[in-house]
């Protein structure tokens, strides 16, 4: 492979011979409506959803094997056609050279032959629901070159079920109508066999030409475009002259839809220019989009361009690195996009991401503002209490979410699933926004809760619900709404209290990973009865805090005292019997009737849950030989154990969650480290895999398991996993440890040869270690909350900035100083830190901190300093000093 990858700071990046790669496309999206992907080869599609395809539905196969793309040919001197594609018989026997570039989020290919390049630049507008393509032939040789143009683009025009539902007879509802240097078509219908509506959306492609260039003819449908017997490989209306008769104005009706325009020929001389600059659009508005054809120009491209490339810097500008790596602080700037684009896509319209419908996932919600919260927590407020209409009083939440902010809706399919993590996320981000902004009365908002027909932790359902009514109402027919605190207490002691027969959290239907999805009635995730511990943990510090700011009382729901009251904690019946009687007691209504809980004791009784439930862990799950020494993860249906230190089956999950809610020991998380990077560690894949090779067919586990392994779930260096191992070892100090996935994920994605990916995280590697499902994963959001918070250690509390550097000596390098550019007290700041002494972590600590001119006063925490006032500057400088010299000068 002769690909080549050059990543400059600012994110551009170039990479020669990209044709050598497979399976790689580009985002292409604004934050309106329309999305999509690009290739080098002009494959990829885009939508508005899933029924509002404008191109042809791609997935991941379709890159390389279809010839339905964004077809551009040229018939070069009568003698051969070729095409922007790179798909052509002649190209396929002589390809040519071809180069990306790549942008925030502009896509350009560069392709060369012995006798033109082509240059193709690419961009979806920040505020119209188009694709612009601007096409530049430029003749090379000293020959004049002659060139007869021909767009040709499939315009698929309807949902993605049609693909091979009714394909044929949805072709039928087509209504293509031909305009001035363009082809739209508007189907008559939406087709669904369950109700068909009338389509009020229509799709266009629009064509610009230089040299004021003509369509000569139009070929609107695609059979008669590329003719009897011939494909879109080599279309006979490039090969024949072939007369039509269309003009704007005619229609044709009930055939494939094609953006199909002939162009009178162009001869161009030695240097010469000829450019079409291409449209793809839909809109539900045919005055609007008949506006935009008519400003079509290579002006108005250059114009879009330039507004498009800025906004996604004003996007990106709230957070940046400066390390001495110049590829890395690129790099980072795409992993910093990657969460904005999930709020676009969801989990689906990319050609990996082949499933669903666009909409998120509950995990989703809450994990996407993590980086949010970083670059920008002012804006999150309200994201928070939209989300939370989707918990359920008994703990559980919707899995359905609906378009709209704060949606949630009823599943009419009687089909419901747990995922006993879901309870846990919300906290986290909570938390995570409190700290960075101090709004700590967010936390006695009040809003609604999610009803539907299922009660009992979904075990059981109210028959005859009405599912048009998705809002807890009381006794007496009121809404109920109770405080932030209220659902977190919720989610929270309901999870803490379903309990399997080793006194760990039900696996219910699954956790995190959702591969283990067949140990509903005994399994039992370890791993995440660690994080509630740590989540319950952590409520009781809030409350601590907030007894310290005067609020001495915590009203709550009557009901919720159940949950609360104290049994033994080694007792799974008792604490089902609480779980029974609190199920039973909300189960179609609530009382409404409110009680008051002194601050103080409801900490203290948190915490005693939480530590019950480390103790559970620390001392029942771990597993230790003479060589090794790991946690279990898992139980299975058979109440066995997951993780067998004597067979070496070993999963990362069971040690994440182990270390970073404080279950482990720092003897035990050196045990891990050593056989984390026995067993897991492949520097061919990246880093940590997710397990090891269990070699069966667990049926009593999980799906995961019938996977080959080392794909996805079965033992995939699995990003979100590994990132979340990093951010544990670097909460407890591990910081060479966390260092070591962190520079394995991102040396492995930077090695083209490797990962095969254009610049960011995969979801996973393959055992081959090319990336996988680029772009949509979670891990990049605990990238960007990794590096801000642990590795340059920039934080907040309650809302005073708190430093707490986990920087390695290496780091700086030769460099005695390193940056980063973030969002402090709703305020943009750069903070530097100075290592004159080039001092390694836990050889360092901060001696001064200058902000602006001004040295400014600071409280010691036990691993850095916290300022005792609002940030009132804009550049933050912080020297690292000996501690061992800076201890002895205080003696």
């Amino acid at each position: 492979m002769n690909s080549k990858l050059t990543l400059e700071s600012n994110g551009a990046f170039l990479i020669e011979n990209v044709t050598d790669l497979s399976y790689t496309y580009f985002p292409m999206c604004n934050a309106l409506d329309l999305k999509g992907s690009l290739t080098p080869s002009m494959g990829g599609d885009a939508t508005i959803d899933q029924n509002g395809f404008l191109l042809t539905p791609s997935t991941v196969m379709d890159l390389e094997n279809t010839l339905a793309k964004r077809n551009v040919y040229f018939r070069v001197n009568d003698e051969f056609t070729w095409s922007i594609t790179g798909q052509t018989p002649k190209q396929t026997l002589t390809p040519d050279k071809v180069n990306l570039y790549g942008n925030f989020l502009v896509h350009r290919v560069k392709r060369e032959n012995a006798l033109f390049t082509c240059e193709i630049e690419s961009f979806i507008p920040v505020n119209d629901n188009q694709e612009l393509h601007k096409i530049t032939m430029t003749n090379t040789t000293s020959k004049k070159l002659t060139l007869k143009s021909v767009v040709g683009i499939p315009l698929y025009g309807r949902s993605a079920e049609n693909i091979r539902d009714h394909r044929h007879v949805t072709s039928l509802l087509n209504r293509v109508r031909i305009t001035n240097n363009g082809i739209i078509n508007k189907p008559t219908f939406s087709f669904d066999e369950r109700g068909h509506n009338l389509n009020k959306r229509l799709y266009g492609c629009f064509v610009h030409s230089s040299h004021h260039a003509s369509v000569k003819n139009y070929h609107p449908t695609l059979e008669t475009f590329t003719g009897e017997g011939q494909t879109l490989l080599d279309p006979k209306v490039l090969k024949e002259n072939i007369e039509t008769s269309y003009k704007p104005g005619d229609t044709v009706e009930g055939y494939e839809a094609i953006g199909g325009m002939e162009y009178e020929p162009v001869t161009l001389k030695e240097g010469e220019t000829f450019t079409l600059v291409v449209s793809l659009g839909t809109s539900q508005n045919e005055k609007a989009v008949m506006d935009s054809a008519e400003k079509l120009s290579e002006k108005t491209f250059d114009i879009l361009k330039k507004e498009t490339l800025d906004y996604w810097e004003s996007e990106l500008a709230p957070l940046s690195f400066d390390t001495k790596d110049s590829a890395l602080n690129g790099w980072l700037k795409w992993v910093t996009l990657q969460p904005m684009l999930r709020r676009i896509y969801g989990n689906s319209f990319l050609p990996y991401h082949d499933y669903g419908r666009g909409g998120k996932g509950w995990r989703d919600l809450w994990q996407d503002l993590l980086a949010l919260i970083i670059m920008n927590p002012a804006s999150v407020r309200g994201m928070l209490l939209n989300n939370f209409k989707g918990v359920r009083i008994d703990g559980s939440n919707a899995t359905i979410i609906g378009d709209k902010p704060g949606e949630f809706l009823a599943d009419r399919n009687n089909i419901t699933r747990i995922w006993m993590d879901h309870g846990a996320w919300p906290l986290m981000t909570v938390k995570l926004y409190i700290d960075q902004s101090g709004d700590s009365d967010l936390l006695f908002e009040k809003v609604g809760y999610f009803q539907d027909q299922f009660t009992h932790y979904t075990k059981r359902a109210i028959k005859d619900f009405n599912t048009q009514n998705t809002h807890l109402r009381t006794q007496a027919g009121t809404v109920y709404k109770g405080t932030l605190l209220e659902h977190l207490l919720v989610q929270n002691l309901v999870a803490s209290l379903n309990v399997g027969s080793h006194n760990n959290l039900r696996l219910e239907d699954a956790d995190w990973n959702d591969g283990l999805d067949m140990a509903k009635e005994n399994g039992e995730s370890v791993s995440f009865t660690a994080f509630y511990a740590k989540n319950l943990m952590d409520m009781a510090d809030l409350l601590k805090t907030l007894n310290k700011k005067g609020i001495k009382k915590i009203t709550l729901l009557k009901e919720i005292e159940t949950l609360l009251k104290g049994v033994s904690t080694d007792d799974p019946v008792a604490k089902h019997g609480l779980l029974d009687t609190y199920f039973t007691s909300v189960e179609e209504t609530v009382s409404g009737e409110t009680q008051q809980f002194d601050t103080l004791q409801l900490s203290d009784t948190l915490r005693e849950k939480g530590t019950a439930l480390l103790k559970q862990v620390r001392e029942n799950e771990w597993l230790e030989d003479k060589e090794d020494g790991w946690f279990n993860g898992y139980y299975d249906n058979d109440s066995n154990p997951l993780d067998n230190i004597d067979k070496k089956d070993m999963t990362l999950t069971g040690q994440v969650f182990s270390i970073m809610s404080g279950a482990a020991t720092n003897e035990q998380i050196e045990k891990i480290i050593k056989s984390a990077d026995k067993h897991l560690y492949d520097s061919s894949v990246g880093g940590y895999r997710l397990n090891t090779n269990f070699n069966e067919v667990k049926t009593n586990m999980g799906r995961l398991f019938g996977f080959a392994y080392g794909h996805k779930e079965n033992g995939a260096m699995f990003s979100h996993m590994a990132l979340m191992y990093a951010n544990a070892l670097y909460k407890r100090g591990f910081a060479h440890a966390g260092h070591k996935v962190i520079e394995s994920i991102y040396t492995h994605s930077m090695d083209l040869n490797a990962s095969k990916m254009y610049p960011g995280i995969a979801e996973y590697y393959d055992p081959t270690g090319r990336g996988m499902y680029p772009y949509l994963t979670g891990s990049a959001s605990w990238m960007i909350l990794t590096m801000v918070r642990e590795v340059y250690g920039v934080k907040n509390d309650m809302g005073l900035a708190v430093f707490e550097p986990k920087l390695l000596k290496k780091q700086f390098g030769k460099n005695s100083e390193l940056a980063i550019k973030t969002v402090l007290n709703d305020k943009q700041v750069e903070v530097v830190y100075k290592n004159t002494s080039h001092l390694d972590y836990g050889d360092y600590q901060i001696d001064k901190v200058w902000i602006d001119e001004s040295n400014v006063a600071f409280t010691r925490t036990p691993d850095g300093i916290k300022l005792e006032k609002l940030i009132s500057g804009n550049k933050i400088t912080i020297v690292l000093g000996s501690k061992k010299a800076l201890k002895e000068s205080r003696s």
